[in-house]
């Protein structure tokens, strides 16, 4: 995958001596097939490799310049900051495209990656890295007159570490799948998210080594095994065979230590002087934290897009629009002119399968109903009478599984939860037959009447649509963790925003359980330390569902009119 670069585009070496040996061409087209773009004006494109960007501190990080071979000096620059490698597959999807259709392209290894210097240090040299690149950039015989920022994930994340001290030569960011303070979503006390932490700080602890790619398909297994290791502090050898550091410190740093302080950037996003297109995916890991930074944008006046799509964090679509945000609204106001017109929110609702388009986040029209739970696995909108509590036995050595959703590894997004719906540690209630259809967009909760035999559990909620074959499809969930929990406490969930349609012939459905391992880490019942935890407990939990103890989803319902 080294040279994947290369061959995507037919670039050759413009860094001095003779061209690159002619490759096959087919994995820029391959891609950009994938892609739905149309075909590009150029297809001779040069790169330039390992240009030496010094840092303040005497460190060099190394970039690779994408241009076409004629008049490329002239063109808008995009600068994407990866820690990623400069020439493996997620730069065969970035760079080609946008160095083939207007933009030349500044492609950086981060600190401690693929040749830069220094110590990975994940999030915390991001903008101080940023900041001296940026100033490089500008100073560049070729750079042009105006820049883009763009990527995604992590990608994304180091546009938000300098996104308030912009140069003037800076004209967009497009942020994709990302939010301004990535790790901390993961790390909230009262929900610690395991799997997609973990499995990141594994795979990024061992993507220098030789064959990477593949021995992390085959080493897939391992590292979800390694989840279930106590102490959760060793679970990093058994899947690497030595240390992680990150690993270490998401175990140890809660989201509020002055640790992640270098890798907070929310406060800087209302002071962003460019306009912003963010893309993001109702299955995403970061999306509470991407439309949060959206509405902070807004709140303070500044130009911004949003488009939310039916993707996973990975999926094929989230490349598409990325290239298509940065070929249209980046490209445009690197120019000096006006992108394409579009409504500023634009949602892809599932369900209906169709895309709309609305002036805000969430979108106005659409009020706050509560669906009860009720005895007999019955969800309604009618407030509960007296009832009994339903029980589950919860046992954190056999735990609940994730199945689907938001997912960093494994098969992520909608799917069919038969199979966990039926174990007997995941309670299901489950609306009549719609006369109608109902429209739910926005934020999503539930407020769980709850006790357990233990102080210490958890409660997840999950939204789902039961079509007419009794299939039943996730759209959103949540988890909370509870101390006090063996006294009866209101458990409020704060589940992913959605934008859904149950079609008339459908069933509202809700699970209530105690876990999504490996997505969310175990509680184990004791209160100890999750770095250093290893008893298991398993617990005896009630649902209660009664008229003083009203149990419900709250949905954001389209309203008529």
């Amino acid at each position: 995958m080294a040279d994947l670069d290369e061959r995507a585009s037919g670039a050759r070496d413009a860094a001095g001596g003779p061209p690159a040996p002619k490759r096959p061409r087919w994995g820029s087209h391959l891609f950009q097939r994938l892609l739905r773009l149309d075909p590009p004006p150029t297809r001779d494109v040069v790169v330039q490799r390992d240009l030496r960007v010094p840092m303040p501190d005497g460190t060099v990080l190394l970039a690779d310049r994408w241009a076409p071979r004629k008049g490329g000096d002239a063109l808008p620059t995009a600068l994407i900051r990866t820690p990623y490698g400069r020439r493996g597959p997620t730069v065969a999807l970035a760079a080609p495209p946008l160095a083939e259709r207007g933009f030349q392209v500044v492609v950086q290894s981060t600190r401690g990656t693929f040749g830069s210097g220094g110590d990975f240090d994940p999030f915390r040299h991001e903008r101080a890295d940023g900041l001296a690149t940026l100033d490089w950039l500008v100073k560049q015989p070729w750079c042009g007159e105006t820049i883009v920022l763009t990527g995604g994930s992590y990608l994304g994340f180091t546009q938000w570490s300098v996104a308030d001290r912009l140069p003037p030569q800076v004209k967009g960011m497009i942020p994709v799948v990302t939010e301004s303070a990535l790790t901390l979503g993961f790390l909230r006390e009262d929900a610690f998210e395991l799997e997609t932490p973990f499995t990141w700080g594994v795979l990024v602890a061992g993507q220098h080594r030789r064959g990477a790619i593949l021995r992390q398909l085959l080493d897939a297994k391992k590292t979800q095994r390694a989840q279930f290791t106590l102490p959760l502090a060793e679970a990093d050898v058994a899947a690497l065979g030595r240390r992680s550091q990150y690993v270490q410190d998401i175990l140890v740093h809660g989201p509020d230590s002055a640790h992640w302080a270098g890798g907070n950037h929310r406060a800087r996003v209302a002071d962003v002087s460019v306009p912003v297109s963010s893309v993001g995916g109702w299955y995403d890991l970061f999306l509470p934290g991407q439309l949060r930074d959206y509405q902070a944008l807004r709140a303070s006046g500044r130009e911004a897009r949003l488009t939310i799509g039916p993707w996973t964090h990975t999926a094929m679509g989230l490349f598409a629009e990325a290239a298509a945000q940065t070929l249209d609204f980046g490209l445009a106001h690197a120019r000096g002119e006006q992108p394409s017109e579009r409504a500023l929110v634009r949602l892809y609702v599932t369900g209906e399968e169709a895309w709309r388009e609305a002036e805000s986040w969430p979108p106005t029209g659409y009020s706050a109903q509560r669906f009860h739970l009720h005895p007999g696995a019955a969800l309604s909108p009618d407030e509960p009478g007296d009832s009994a509590p339903d029980d589950y036995h919860y046992d954190p050595s056999n735990p609940t599984p994730a199945l689907g959703g938001v997912r960093f590894s494994g098969k992520a997004g909608r799917v069919d939860n038969t199979a966990l719906e039926a174990r007997p540690d995941v309670l299901t209630y489950t609306s009549p037959v719609l006369d109608a259809d109902v429209e739910v967009i926005g934020e999503v909760s539930a407020e769980v009447w709850f006790r357990s035999s233990l102080p210490y559990a958890d409660v997840f909620v999950r939204l789902c649509d039961v079509d007419t074959k009794g299939r039943s499809t996730n759209l959103c969930d949540g988890l909370v963790s509870l101390t006090g929990a063996d006294e009866l406490t209101r458990a409020t969930v704060r589940l992913w925003p959605t934008a859904h349609v149950f079609r008339r012939g459908h069933r509202i459905r809700v699970q209530v359980s105690s876990g999504a391992f490996p997505r969310f880490a175990r509680n184990p019942g004791t209160g100890e330390p999750r770095a250093t935890a290893t008893a298991l407990r398993a617990a005896d939990q009630q649902v209660f569902h009664d008229s003083a103890h009203p149990s419900a989803v709250i949905l954001p319902v389209r309203q008529p009119g």
